[in-house]
Protein backbone atom coordinates (compact mmCIF):
# COMPACT_ATOMS: atom_id res chain seq x y z
CA UNK A 1 0.00 0.00 0.00
CA UNK A 2 1.04 3.61 -0.39
CA UNK A 3 2.27 5.52 2.64
CA UNK A 4 -0.09 7.25 5.06
CA UNK A 5 0.97 10.66 3.71
CA UNK A 6 0.25 9.59 0.14
CA UNK A 7 -3.13 8.17 1.17
CA UNK A 8 -4.02 11.39 2.99
CA UNK A 9 -3.15 13.49 -0.08
CA UNK A 10 -5.36 11.33 -2.31
CA UNK A 11 -8.28 11.50 0.14
CA UNK A 12 -7.97 15.31 0.26
CA UNK A 13 -8.17 15.31 -3.56
CA UNK A 14 -11.26 13.09 -3.30
CA UNK A 15 -12.83 15.48 -0.80
CA UNK A 16 -12.65 18.32 -3.32
CA UNK A 17 -14.75 16.38 -5.82
CA UNK A 18 -18.50 16.25 -6.05
CA UNK A 19 -20.13 13.08 -4.65
CA UNK A 20 -21.65 12.68 -8.09
CA UNK A 21 -18.21 11.73 -9.41
CA UNK A 22 -18.60 8.16 -8.20
CA UNK A 23 -14.89 7.92 -7.38
CA UNK A 24 -15.54 7.58 -3.64
CA UNK A 25 -17.37 4.31 -4.15
CA UNK A 26 -14.60 2.93 -6.36
CA UNK A 27 -11.84 3.79 -3.90
CA UNK A 28 -13.71 2.46 -0.84
CA UNK A 29 -13.74 -1.05 -2.33
CA UNK A 30 -9.95 -1.38 -1.87
CA UNK A 31 -8.18 -0.67 1.41
CA UNK A 32 -4.69 -0.45 -0.15
CA UNK A 33 -4.56 2.92 -1.91
CA UNK A 34 -2.11 1.57 -4.52
CA UNK A 35 -5.02 -0.62 -5.63
CA UNK A 36 -7.40 2.31 -6.06
CA UNK A 37 -8.86 2.97 -9.49
CA UNK A 38 -6.50 5.13 -11.58
CA UNK A 39 -3.62 5.03 -9.09
CA UNK A 40 -0.23 3.48 -9.89
CA UNK A 41 2.56 3.12 -7.33
CA UNK A 42 6.23 2.35 -7.60
CA UNK A 43 7.98 -0.51 -5.80
CA UNK A 44 8.49 1.76 -2.79
CA UNK A 45 4.76 2.37 -2.36
CA UNK A 46 4.93 5.94 -3.63
CA UNK A 47 2.31 7.13 -6.14
CA UNK A 48 3.86 7.71 -9.57
CA UNK A 49 0.78 8.03 -11.79
CA UNK A 50 -2.74 9.37 -11.40
CA UNK A 51 -4.83 8.62 -14.48
CA UNK A 52 -8.51 9.53 -14.15
CA UNK A 53 -9.46 10.69 -17.62
CA UNK A 54 -13.10 10.58 -18.78
CA UNK A 55 -14.53 9.79 -15.34
CA UNK A 56 -17.16 12.56 -15.26
CA UNK A 57 -15.30 14.10 -12.34
CA UNK A 58 -16.78 17.35 -10.98
CA UNK A 59 -15.47 19.77 -8.43
CA UNK A 60 -12.03 21.28 -7.89
CA UNK A 61 -8.50 19.94 -8.17
CA UNK A 62 -7.05 19.86 -4.67
CA UNK A 63 -3.59 21.34 -4.05
CA UNK A 64 -2.89 18.15 -2.07
CA UNK A 65 -1.87 16.36 -5.27
CA UNK A 66 1.26 18.50 -5.12
CA UNK A 67 2.24 16.55 -1.99
CA UNK A 68 2.67 13.34 -4.00
CA UNK A 69 6.44 13.76 -4.12
CA UNK A 70 7.09 10.95 -6.64
CA UNK A 71 4.20 11.72 -8.98
CA UNK A 72 5.40 11.66 -12.59
CA UNK A 73 2.19 11.80 -14.63
CA UNK A 74 -1.23 13.33 -13.98
CA UNK A 75 -4.13 12.86 -16.42
CA UNK A 76 -7.46 14.43 -15.47
CA UNK A 77 -8.57 15.19 -19.02
CA UNK A 78 -12.10 15.08 -20.40
CA UNK A 79 -13.91 15.68 -17.12
CA UNK A 80 -16.06 18.47 -15.66
CA UNK A 81 -13.50 19.95 -13.28
CA UNK A 82 -13.65 23.68 -12.55
CA UNK A 83 -11.73 26.28 -10.60
CA UNK A 84 -8.03 27.03 -10.96
CA UNK A 85 -5.10 24.72 -11.57
CA UNK A 86 -3.29 24.75 -8.19
CA UNK A 87 0.11 26.41 -8.11
CA UNK A 88 1.32 23.59 -5.82
CA UNK A 89 0.65 21.15 -8.63
CA UNK A 90 2.35 22.95 -11.50
CA UNK A 91 5.40 23.76 -9.38
CA UNK A 92 5.85 20.12 -8.36
CA UNK A 93 9.43 19.00 -8.61
CA UNK A 94 8.55 15.53 -9.91
CA UNK A 95 5.73 15.77 -12.47
CA UNK A 96 6.88 15.47 -16.08
CA UNK A 97 3.49 15.17 -17.82
CA UNK A 98 0.21 16.85 -16.99
CA UNK A 99 -3.01 16.65 -19.01
CA UNK A 100 -6.04 18.54 -17.75
CA UNK A 101 -7.50 19.29 -21.18
CA UNK A 102 -11.24 19.38 -21.88
CA UNK A 103 -12.42 20.58 -18.49
CA UNK A 104 -13.83 23.87 -17.17
CA UNK A 105 -10.69 25.16 -15.53
CA UNK A 106 -10.09 28.90 -15.40
CA UNK A 107 -7.71 31.49 -14.02
CA UNK A 108 -4.26 32.47 -15.24
CA UNK A 109 -1.54 30.06 -16.27
CA UNK A 110 1.49 29.51 -14.08
CA UNK A 111 5.01 28.65 -15.10
CA UNK A 112 6.15 25.06 -14.62
CA UNK A 113 9.81 24.16 -14.03
CA UNK A 114 9.99 20.50 -15.04
CA UNK A 115 6.97 19.38 -17.12
CA UNK A 116 7.78 17.28 -20.20
CA UNK A 117 4.20 17.41 -21.58
CA UNK A 118 1.64 20.12 -20.73
CA UNK A 119 -1.88 19.91 -22.13
CA UNK A 120 -4.20 22.64 -20.88
CA UNK A 121 -6.34 22.90 -23.99
CA UNK A 122 -10.15 23.15 -24.09
CA UNK A 123 -10.57 25.00 -20.81
CA UNK A 124 -11.31 28.60 -19.82
CA UNK A 125 -7.83 29.84 -18.90
CA UNK A 126 -7.20 33.53 -19.42
CA UNK A 127 -4.30 35.95 -19.32
CA UNK A 128 -0.95 35.54 -21.04
CA UNK A 129 1.25 32.51 -21.70
CA UNK A 130 3.97 32.74 -18.99
CA UNK A 131 7.41 33.58 -20.47
CA UNK A 132 8.90 31.33 -17.80
CA UNK A 133 7.71 28.29 -19.76
CA UNK A 134 10.70 28.89 -22.00
CA UNK A 135 12.97 27.74 -19.19
CA UNK A 136 11.45 24.25 -19.29
CA UNK A 137 14.40 22.56 -20.95
CA UNK A 138 12.55 19.21 -21.17
CA UNK A 139 9.32 20.63 -22.58
CA UNK A 140 8.34 18.60 -25.66
CA UNK A 141 4.59 19.24 -25.96
CA UNK A 142 2.71 22.40 -25.04
CA UNK A 143 -1.01 22.54 -25.79
CA UNK A 144 -3.01 25.57 -24.63
CA UNK A 145 -5.46 25.88 -27.51
CA UNK A 146 -9.18 26.62 -27.14
CA UNK A 147 -8.93 28.86 -24.07
CA UNK A 148 -9.35 32.60 -23.48
CA UNK A 149 -5.66 33.45 -23.56
CA UNK A 150 -4.57 36.88 -24.75
CA UNK A 151 -1.41 38.80 -25.50
CA UNK A 152 1.51 37.89 -27.72
CA UNK A 153 3.41 34.62 -27.89
CA UNK A 154 6.45 35.22 -25.62
CA UNK A 155 9.85 35.04 -27.32
CA UNK A 156 11.16 33.11 -24.33
CA UNK A 157 8.94 30.19 -25.28
CA UNK A 158 11.31 29.35 -28.12
CA UNK A 159 14.06 28.68 -25.59
CA UNK A 160 12.24 25.42 -24.89
CA UNK A 161 14.31 23.68 -27.53
CA UNK A 162 12.75 20.20 -27.21
CA UNK A 163 9.24 21.16 -28.41
CA UNK A 164 7.94 18.97 -31.27
CA UNK A 165 5.59 19.98 -34.10
CA UNK A 166 2.00 18.87 -33.32
CA UNK A 167 -0.50 17.58 -35.86
CA UNK A 168 -2.66 20.59 -35.01
CA UNK A 169 -0.26 22.87 -36.90
CA UNK A 170 -2.50 22.20 -39.87
CA UNK A 171 -5.09 24.51 -38.33
CA UNK A 172 -2.86 27.52 -39.06
CA UNK A 173 -4.46 28.14 -42.42
CA UNK A 174 -2.97 31.62 -42.84
CA UNK A 175 0.59 30.70 -41.78
CA UNK A 176 3.12 32.00 -44.31
CA UNK A 177 6.52 31.44 -42.68
CA UNK A 178 7.63 28.65 -40.32
CA UNK A 179 11.06 29.14 -38.72
CA UNK A 180 12.00 26.48 -36.14
CA UNK A 181 15.68 26.10 -37.04
CA UNK A 182 18.55 25.37 -34.64
CA UNK A 183 16.64 23.54 -31.93
CA UNK A 184 16.50 19.97 -30.62
CA UNK A 185 13.15 19.14 -32.19
CA UNK A 186 12.60 15.52 -33.20
CA UNK A 187 10.06 13.13 -34.65
CA UNK A 188 8.48 13.14 -38.10
CA UNK A 189 6.93 16.06 -39.88
CA UNK A 190 3.14 15.88 -39.50
CA UNK A 191 1.30 15.33 -42.76
CA UNK A 192 -1.12 18.07 -41.69
CA UNK A 193 1.61 20.62 -42.42
CA UNK A 194 0.35 20.63 -45.99
CA UNK A 195 -2.95 22.11 -44.79
CA UNK A 196 -1.01 25.37 -44.35
CA UNK A 197 -1.43 26.16 -48.02
CA UNK A 198 -0.18 29.76 -47.70
CA UNK A 199 3.31 28.73 -46.59
CA UNK A 200 6.11 30.45 -48.50
CA UNK A 201 9.02 29.48 -46.19
CA UNK A 202 9.76 26.33 -44.18
CA UNK A 203 13.03 26.51 -42.23
CA UNK A 204 13.64 23.48 -39.99
CA UNK A 205 17.43 23.17 -40.37
CA UNK A 206 19.67 21.94 -37.56
CA UNK A 207 17.20 19.81 -35.61
CA UNK A 208 16.73 16.07 -35.08
CA UNK A 209 13.75 15.45 -37.37
CA UNK A 210 13.65 11.99 -38.94
CA UNK A 211 11.53 9.69 -41.07
CA UNK A 212 10.61 9.88 -44.74
CA UNK A 213 9.52 13.17 -46.26
CA UNK A 214 7.23 11.28 -48.63
CA UNK A 215 4.56 11.39 -45.92
CA UNK A 216 4.25 15.13 -46.52
CA UNK A 217 2.52 16.02 -49.78
CA UNK A 218 4.39 19.17 -50.82
CA UNK A 219 2.28 19.47 -53.97
CA UNK A 220 -0.37 21.08 -51.75
CA UNK A 221 1.97 23.99 -51.00
CA UNK A 222 1.86 25.92 -54.28
CA UNK A 223 3.24 29.12 -52.74
CA UNK A 224 6.37 27.56 -51.22
CA UNK A 225 9.53 29.43 -52.21
CA UNK A 226 12.09 28.29 -49.61
CA UNK A 227 12.45 24.80 -48.11
CA UNK A 228 15.43 24.39 -45.79
CA UNK A 229 15.75 21.01 -44.01
CA UNK A 230 19.54 20.92 -43.70
CA UNK A 231 21.18 18.97 -40.84
CA UNK A 232 18.45 16.59 -39.74
CA UNK A 233 18.15 12.81 -40.17
CA UNK A 234 15.47 12.55 -42.85
CA UNK A 235 15.76 9.33 -44.86
CA UNK A 236 14.35 7.66 -47.94
CA UNK A 237 14.30 9.22 -51.39
CA UNK A 238 13.64 12.87 -52.12
CA UNK A 239 9.83 12.96 -52.58
CA UNK A 240 8.53 13.70 -56.04
CA UNK A 241 5.92 16.02 -54.56
CA UNK A 242 8.63 18.63 -53.88
CA UNK A 243 9.06 18.94 -57.63
CA UNK A 244 5.46 20.18 -57.84
CA UNK A 245 6.33 23.36 -55.91
CA UNK A 246 6.72 25.36 -59.08
CA UNK A 247 7.56 28.62 -57.26
CA UNK A 248 10.46 27.11 -55.31
CA UNK A 249 13.58 29.28 -55.52
CA UNK A 250 15.73 27.74 -52.74
CA UNK A 251 15.90 24.07 -51.74
CA UNK A 252 18.37 22.78 -49.16
CA UNK A 253 18.26 19.11 -48.09
CA UNK A 254 21.95 18.71 -47.27
CA UNK A 255 23.31 16.69 -44.33
CA UNK A 256 20.51 14.15 -44.09
CA UNK A 257 20.23 10.48 -45.08
CA UNK A 258 18.52 10.71 -48.46
CA UNK A 259 19.47 8.09 -51.03
CA UNK A 260 18.75 7.12 -54.60
CA UNK A 261 18.69 9.19 -57.77
CA UNK A 262 17.24 12.61 -58.43
CA UNK A 263 13.85 12.61 -60.11
CA UNK A 264 13.29 14.06 -63.57
CA UNK A 265 10.78 16.49 -62.09
CA UNK A 266 13.53 18.49 -60.42
CA UNK A 267 14.34 19.98 -63.80
CA UNK A 268 10.83 21.47 -63.92
CA UNK A 269 11.58 23.97 -61.16
CA UNK A 270 12.17 26.89 -63.50
CA UNK A 271 12.64 29.45 -60.72
CA UNK A 272 15.08 27.37 -58.68
CA UNK A 273 18.18 29.45 -57.95
CA UNK A 274 19.75 27.73 -54.92
CA UNK A 275 20.08 23.94 -54.56
CA UNK A 276 22.04 22.18 -51.83
CA UNK A 277 21.91 18.37 -51.58
CA UNK A 278 25.36 17.75 -50.11
CA UNK A 279 26.27 15.09 -47.58
CA UNK A 280 23.64 12.49 -48.41
CA UNK A 281 23.83 9.12 -50.21
CA UNK A 282 22.68 10.14 -53.68
CA UNK A 283 23.80 8.17 -56.75
CA UNK A 284 24.26 8.61 -60.52
CA UNK A 285 26.10 11.93 -60.91
CA UNK A 286 25.63 11.92 -64.70
CA UNK A 287 21.84 11.63 -64.39
CA UNK A 288 21.78 14.34 -61.73
CA UNK A 289 23.71 16.88 -63.82
CA UNK A 290 21.70 16.13 -66.95
CA UNK A 291 18.48 16.83 -65.04
CA UNK A 292 19.77 19.97 -63.33
CA UNK A 293 21.15 21.41 -66.54
CA UNK A 294 17.65 22.45 -67.55
CA UNK A 295 17.27 24.67 -64.45
CA UNK A 296 18.15 27.90 -66.23
CA UNK A 297 18.02 30.11 -63.12
CA UNK A 298 20.31 27.93 -61.02
CA UNK A 299 23.15 30.04 -59.57
CA UNK A 300 24.26 27.88 -56.60
CA UNK A 301 24.68 24.10 -56.80
CA UNK A 302 26.14 22.26 -53.79
CA UNK A 303 26.10 18.47 -54.24
CA UNK A 304 29.29 17.39 -52.44
CA UNK A 305 29.62 14.19 -50.38
CA UNK A 306 27.46 12.10 -52.73
CA UNK A 307 27.97 9.87 -55.80
CA UNK A 308 30.85 8.02 -54.11
CA UNK A 309 33.48 6.44 -56.38
CA UNK A 310 31.58 7.24 -59.58
CA UNK A 311 33.14 8.65 -62.76
CA UNK A 312 33.17 12.34 -63.55
CA UNK A 313 30.73 12.78 -66.50
CA UNK A 314 32.40 12.94 -69.90
CA UNK A 315 32.55 16.00 -72.08
CA UNK A 316 29.66 16.54 -74.45
CA UNK A 317 26.91 14.99 -72.33
CA UNK A 318 26.48 17.79 -69.79
CA UNK A 319 24.78 20.97 -70.95
CA UNK A 320 23.21 24.02 -69.38
CA UNK A 321 24.23 25.78 -66.14
CA UNK A 322 24.76 29.06 -68.02
CA UNK A 323 24.04 31.14 -64.90
CA UNK A 324 25.83 28.97 -62.32
CA UNK A 325 28.05 30.98 -59.99
CA UNK A 326 28.86 28.50 -57.20
CA UNK A 327 29.53 24.80 -57.85
CA UNK A 328 30.69 22.36 -55.16
CA UNK A 329 31.31 18.72 -56.11
CA UNK A 330 33.96 17.84 -53.56
CA UNK A 331 34.52 14.80 -51.33
CA UNK A 332 32.94 12.29 -53.72
CA UNK A 333 36.07 10.26 -54.67
CA UNK A 334 35.16 10.85 -58.31
CA UNK A 335 37.60 9.53 -60.91
CA UNK A 336 38.53 11.01 -64.27
CA UNK A 337 39.90 14.41 -65.25
CA UNK A 338 38.69 17.95 -64.65
CA UNK A 339 35.99 17.99 -67.37
CA UNK A 340 36.05 20.49 -70.18
CA UNK A 341 32.34 21.17 -69.90
CA UNK A 342 33.17 23.28 -66.84
CA UNK A 343 34.81 25.78 -69.21
CA UNK A 344 31.34 26.63 -70.54
CA UNK A 345 30.20 27.86 -67.11
CA UNK A 346 31.33 31.40 -67.89
CA UNK A 347 29.67 32.95 -64.81
CA UNK A 348 31.34 30.60 -62.35
CA UNK A 349 32.80 32.39 -59.32
CA UNK A 350 33.43 29.44 -56.98
CA UNK A 351 34.60 25.98 -58.06
CA UNK A 352 35.18 23.33 -55.38
CA UNK A 353 36.48 19.91 -56.48
CA UNK A 354 38.77 18.89 -53.65
CA UNK A 355 38.91 15.41 -52.06
CA UNK A 356 38.24 13.43 -55.23
CA UNK A 357 40.44 11.12 -57.31
CA UNK A 358 40.87 13.38 -60.32
CA UNK A 359 43.92 12.82 -62.50
CA UNK A 360 45.64 14.62 -65.36
CA UNK A 361 46.87 18.19 -65.33
CA UNK A 362 45.22 21.49 -64.48
CA UNK A 363 43.61 22.50 -67.80
CA UNK A 364 44.80 25.71 -69.41
CA UNK A 365 41.22 26.80 -70.12
CA UNK A 366 40.79 27.47 -66.40
CA UNK A 367 42.01 31.02 -67.00
CA UNK A 368 39.07 31.65 -69.33
CA UNK A 369 36.68 31.63 -66.36
CA UNK A 370 36.71 35.40 -66.03
CA UNK A 371 34.77 35.60 -62.77
CA UNK A 372 36.43 32.75 -60.85
CA UNK A 373 37.59 34.00 -57.44
CA UNK A 374 37.72 30.74 -55.49
CA UNK A 375 39.23 27.48 -56.71
CA UNK A 376 39.82 24.45 -54.50
CA UNK A 377 41.18 21.32 -56.19
CA UNK A 378 43.33 19.99 -53.35
CA UNK A 379 43.65 16.32 -52.41
CA UNK A 380 43.38 14.86 -55.89
CA UNK A 381 46.04 13.22 -58.08
CA UNK A 382 46.71 16.09 -60.45
CA UNK A 383 50.11 16.20 -62.14
CA UNK A 384 52.28 18.67 -64.04
CA UNK A 385 53.41 22.16 -63.19
CA UNK A 386 51.35 24.99 -61.77
CA UNK A 387 50.12 26.73 -64.89
CA UNK A 388 51.21 30.29 -65.46
CA UNK A 389 47.81 30.69 -67.11
CA UNK A 390 46.23 29.91 -63.75
CA UNK A 391 47.82 33.03 -62.37
CA UNK A 392 46.34 35.10 -65.18
CA UNK A 393 42.73 34.55 -64.16
CA UNK A 394 41.19 38.03 -64.43
CA UNK A 395 39.31 37.95 -61.18
CA UNK A 396 42.36 36.87 -59.19
CA UNK A 397 44.20 39.90 -60.52
CA UNK A 398 41.35 42.40 -60.39
CA UNK A 399 40.64 44.60 -57.39
CA UNK A 400 36.94 44.42 -58.27
CA UNK A 401 36.58 40.68 -57.74
CA UNK A 402 33.72 40.99 -55.27
CA UNK A 403 31.42 42.94 -57.53
CA UNK A 404 30.25 39.83 -59.39
CA UNK A 405 29.94 37.41 -56.47
CA UNK A 406 28.33 38.75 -53.31
CA UNK A 407 27.25 36.29 -50.56
CA UNK A 408 24.28 38.54 -49.86
CA UNK A 409 22.89 37.62 -53.27
CA UNK A 410 22.52 33.94 -52.31
CA UNK A 411 19.03 32.66 -51.60
CA UNK A 412 20.39 30.91 -48.48
CA UNK A 413 23.70 31.43 -46.65
CA UNK A 414 26.20 28.69 -47.51
CA UNK A 415 27.98 28.42 -44.18
CA UNK A 416 28.86 24.84 -43.23
CA UNK A 417 29.02 23.99 -46.90
CA UNK A 418 31.93 25.94 -48.32
CA UNK A 419 32.71 27.99 -45.25
CA UNK A 420 30.79 31.16 -46.11
CA UNK A 421 33.44 31.86 -48.75
CA UNK A 422 35.93 32.79 -46.03
CA UNK A 423 38.71 32.20 -48.56
CA UNK A 424 37.00 34.16 -51.30
CA UNK A 425 40.42 35.18 -52.62
CA UNK A 426 42.12 31.86 -52.05
CA UNK A 427 44.17 29.36 -54.01
CA UNK A 428 44.36 25.82 -52.66
CA UNK A 429 46.23 23.24 -54.75
CA UNK A 430 47.44 21.08 -51.87
CA UNK A 431 47.75 17.28 -51.78
CA UNK A 432 48.29 16.65 -55.48
CA UNK A 433 51.31 15.59 -57.53
CA UNK A 434 52.20 19.01 -58.92
CA UNK A 435 55.85 19.61 -59.79
CA UNK A 436 58.17 22.40 -60.87
CA UNK A 437 58.80 25.82 -59.35
CA UNK A 438 56.35 28.11 -57.57
CA UNK A 439 55.38 30.44 -60.44
CA UNK A 440 56.63 34.00 -60.03
CA UNK A 441 53.25 35.17 -61.31
CA UNK A 442 51.58 34.08 -58.03
CA UNK A 443 53.28 37.10 -56.51
CA UNK A 444 51.13 39.37 -58.68
CA UNK A 445 47.95 38.20 -56.95
CA UNK A 446 48.23 41.02 -54.43
CA UNK A 447 44.72 40.49 -52.99
CA UNK A 448 45.33 36.82 -52.18
CA UNK A 449 44.34 35.88 -48.63
CA UNK A 450 44.91 32.11 -48.71
CA UNK A 451 47.68 30.23 -50.51
CA UNK A 452 48.07 26.48 -49.91
CA UNK A 453 50.51 24.53 -52.08
CA UNK A 454 51.37 21.90 -49.48
CA UNK A 455 51.94 18.19 -50.10
CA UNK A 456 53.07 18.31 -53.73
CA UNK A 457 56.40 17.80 -55.49
CA UNK A 458 57.33 21.46 -55.93
CA UNK A 459 61.03 22.31 -56.26
CA UNK A 460 63.19 25.41 -56.46
CA UNK A 461 63.20 28.40 -54.11
CA UNK A 462 60.48 30.47 -52.52
CA UNK A 463 59.99 33.66 -54.60
CA UNK A 464 60.91 36.65 -52.43
CA UNK A 465 58.16 38.64 -54.13
CA UNK A 466 55.60 36.61 -52.14
CA UNK A 467 56.22 39.24 -49.47
CA UNK A 468 54.12 41.54 -51.64
CA UNK A 469 51.01 39.55 -50.67
CA UNK A 470 50.16 41.86 -47.79
CA UNK A 471 46.67 40.43 -47.22
CA UNK A 472 47.84 36.84 -46.90
CA UNK A 473 46.43 35.32 -43.69
CA UNK A 474 46.92 31.60 -44.45
CA UNK A 475 50.05 30.23 -46.10
CA UNK A 476 51.24 26.63 -46.43
CA UNK A 477 54.01 25.19 -48.63
CA UNK A 478 54.90 22.27 -46.33
CA UNK A 479 55.80 18.79 -47.58
CA UNK A 480 57.40 19.68 -50.91
CA UNK A 481 61.03 19.64 -52.10
CA UNK A 482 61.75 23.36 -51.91
CA UNK A 483 65.18 24.67 -51.04
CA UNK A 484 67.06 27.82 -50.13
CA UNK A 485 66.33 30.62 -47.66
CA UNK A 486 62.87 31.65 -46.52
CA UNK A 487 62.36 35.31 -47.55
CA UNK A 488 62.70 37.64 -44.57
CA UNK A 489 61.53 41.15 -43.80
CA UNK A 490 57.98 40.69 -45.03
CA UNK A 491 54.71 38.78 -44.79
CA UNK A 492 56.14 35.29 -45.44
CA UNK A 493 58.54 35.26 -42.49
CA UNK A 494 55.65 35.90 -40.06
CA UNK A 495 54.12 32.43 -40.53
CA UNK A 496 54.89 29.55 -38.16
CA UNK A 497 57.26 26.70 -38.93
CA UNK A 498 54.34 24.37 -39.77
CA UNK A 499 53.88 26.38 -42.99
CA UNK A 500 57.36 25.24 -44.14
CA UNK A 501 57.84 21.81 -42.54
CA UNK A 502 58.73 18.84 -44.72
CA UNK A 503 61.14 20.79 -46.95
CA UNK A 504 64.49 19.59 -45.64
CA UNK A 505 66.55 21.96 -47.80
CA UNK A 506 64.78 25.15 -46.70
CA UNK A 507 66.55 27.37 -44.19
CA UNK A 508 65.53 30.36 -42.13
CA UNK A 509 65.05 31.60 -38.56
CA UNK A 510 61.56 30.10 -38.30
CA UNK A 511 63.07 26.62 -38.89
CA UNK A 512 66.06 27.22 -36.63
CA UNK A 513 68.28 26.59 -39.64
CA UNK A 514 69.47 30.11 -40.17
CA UNK A 515 73.21 29.73 -40.77
CA UNK A 516 73.32 26.54 -42.76
CA UNK A 517 74.09 26.72 -46.42
CA UNK A 518 72.15 24.74 -48.97
CA UNK A 519 75.16 22.47 -49.59
CA UNK A 520 75.31 21.50 -45.91
CA UNK A 521 71.65 20.53 -45.75
CA UNK A 522 70.78 16.85 -46.31
CA UNK A 523 69.18 15.90 -49.61
CA UNK A 524 65.72 14.36 -49.43
CA UNK A 525 65.68 10.63 -50.04
CA UNK A 526 63.46 11.13 -53.09
CA UNK A 527 66.12 13.22 -54.78
CA UNK A 528 68.80 10.65 -53.96
CA UNK A 529 66.68 7.96 -55.58
CA UNK A 530 66.48 10.07 -58.73
CA UNK A 531 70.28 10.30 -58.84
CA UNK A 532 70.38 13.98 -57.87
Amino acid sequence: SCTEQEKTSLLQFLAGLSPKSGLLELWQNATACCMWEGITCGTDGMVVDVSLASRSLQGHISPSLGNLTRLLSLNLSNNLLSGELPQELVSSGSITAIDVSSNRLEGELHDSPLFDVIDLSYNQFNGNIPPELGSCSMLRVLKVGHNNLSGTLPDELFNATSLDIPESIGHLKRLQELHLNHNLMSGQLPSTLTNCTNLTTIDLKSNNFSGELAKVNFSKLPNLKTLDLMSNTFSGTIPESIYSCMNLTALRLSSNKFHGQLGEGLGNLKFLSFLSLGNNNLTNITNALQILGSSKNLTTLLIAHNFMYEDMPDDGIIKGFENLQVFALNSCSLSGEIPRWLSKLTNLGVLVLHDNQLTGSIPDWISSLNFLVFLKISNNSLIGEILTALMQMPMLRSKEATTHLDPRDFQLPIYLEIGMLQAIWGLNLSSNLLSGDIPQSICDLTSLQVLDLSSNNLTGTIPSALNHLHFLSEFNISNNELQGPIPVGGQISTFQSSSFDGNSRLCGPVLNRCGASVEQLPFPSSLQTDGA
